[in-house]
Order: structure tokens, then sequence, then C-alpha cells
């Protein structure tokens, strides 16, 4: 007798599952679109890419890796013009325009202050005060130069008490526009001539000038000086005038 054969079994249909029960969907209004629910987000698989999403008016995709840049909407992908053309890439003329217009003010004011306002000329000073403390102390005998013409300015005058007398002292601008100025004092002159003329002041010899005998000395750097020798009084004429300046202000002392 045949063993039994084991009955063949029938794989059993699957149950299908049950849906969860979803809120019911309002009835679309007359006139308005009918709201469908986004579907779900799913993931890109291993080759698939994600979709690029939408630029915008103002945006541009962003170029590939190691491509050039591409402007859509313009002729061959350029930038506009306007951004072409930077600053440092200015014509001549421009940068002449640019310049021009800086400089006219400036010319406009110095000639202004030259002009009207005499920022050329050396502020001058009025010797008279201090030529009559000279003469009210009475310490020498005061002597104003004389026959200057206008074109010798006087810049500075002063008079002081010093160590052993006192000075008077006035400076004035030659026309050649160099200084030079007048000493009187009845300091003694072995004290006076070294201040005045410094160590390097030395004798170059006696000149005539007026009927009286002036003696010439170097002084401090470029200047040269002329001294008067008289008994109550030294008369120094020094500065970096020309000798015949010099000369010419030396005889001018009365």
């Amino acid at each position: 007798m045949d063993p039994a054969q084991p009955a063949e079994r029938t794989p059993a249909e699957p149950t299908p599952a049950t849906p969860a029960p979803s809120e019911p969907t309002p009835p679309a209004v007359a006139g308005e679109p009918a709201l469908v629910e986004p579907a779900p987000a799913r993931p890109a698989g291993p080759d698939e890419h994600p979709a690029p999403s939408p630029a915008g008016p103002d945006e541009h995709p962003a170029p590939p890796p190691g491509g050039p840049v591409v402007f859509p909407g313009r002729p061959g992908g350029r930038p506009a013009a306007g951004k072409e053309k930077s600053r440092s890439e200015r014509s001549p003329k421009d940068m002449a325009i640019s310049l021009l217009v800086l400089l006219v003010p400036i010319v406009l004011l110095l000639a202004f202050y030259r002009g009207f306002l005499g920022g050329d000329q050396p502020s001058t000073v009025d010797p008279a005060p201090a030529l009559e403390q000279a003469r009210a102390a009475n310490a020498f005998p005061v002597s104003q130069p004389t026959g200057l013409g206008d074109d010798w300015k006087t810049v500075s005058a002063s008079y002081r008490s010093v160590e052993g007398g006192s000075s008077l002292r006035i400076g004035y601008l030659t026309p050649e526009g160099r200084g030079a100025q007048v000493v009187q004092s009845n300091v003694p002159p072995e004290r006076l001539l070294p201040v005045e003329l410094t160590a390097e002041g030395q004798p170059q010899g006696p000149t005539e000038l007026g009927g009286r005998s002036w003696q010439r000395y170097t002084a401090r750097g470029n200047e040269q000086a002329l001294v008067l020798l008289e008994p109550d009084r030294t008369v120094i004429v020094v500065g970096d005038a020309r000798e015949n300046e010099l000369r010419r202000l030396a005889d001018a002392v009365r």
C-alpha cells in the first residue's frame, strides 16, 4: 500500500489592510479651485538627481564647477555694458577734467590771496617806537638809517638791555630779497662781536664809507659784516645780503 502523500496546501490569500480613516474632504465651493494636497517628498534614489529649483526673475542658476559664468537673457551671456567699465579704465580726458575741477578753486584762492591780501608782501614794522625808546635811555648816540628807497623794507625793530649795556636792532629786507640788520650798542666790542658774529667772525681789512673807516668781517654761515668802532658805541651791519647792499645800508647810518 502506497504511503499517504501529504496534502498540498494552498497559500491563504493575504487579508487586505484596513485603510486608516481619513478626514473628509470639504466640498469645493463654486468659483474656487479645489485644494490638492501635495504629495510627500520622496528621497531620490542612487541613480536619480534632484530636480533643480526654478530660479526667480532676478536670480541666476549657479554655474557648473569650473565653468564660465553665464548671464542668461543677455547677448552672449555677458554682463551689462555699464558694469564692464571700471573706474580704473577711465580715459585720460576724464582724469584731466577731474584734475582741472580740483585745481580751479585752488588757483582762484591763491590769486585772491596774492592780489587782494598781499600774500607775497613781507610784513613791515614801524621802527619809530624802538628808536624813541633807545633815545630816551640815552645810553649811546642813536642813528636811524636815512636815504634808503621804498624797496628797503623794515621787518623788525627792538631795543633791549643786555648784559654789559643795551642794544638797538633794526632788521631790513633788501631790494634783492635778502636779510640785513643794523645793530647799535654800548656793549664793549670784545664782548659784542663774538655774540653777534659768533666765533667764526674774523676781520678782513678796513673799508672807507662816507668818510669813516669800517672793518670788514666774516660772520656765521654765508653772512658778512661791516663794523664801525666808536668811543661810545659800536655799529654792526650784518646779513646774507650782497656786499654792495651792506655798504649801502652802512653808508645810510648817520
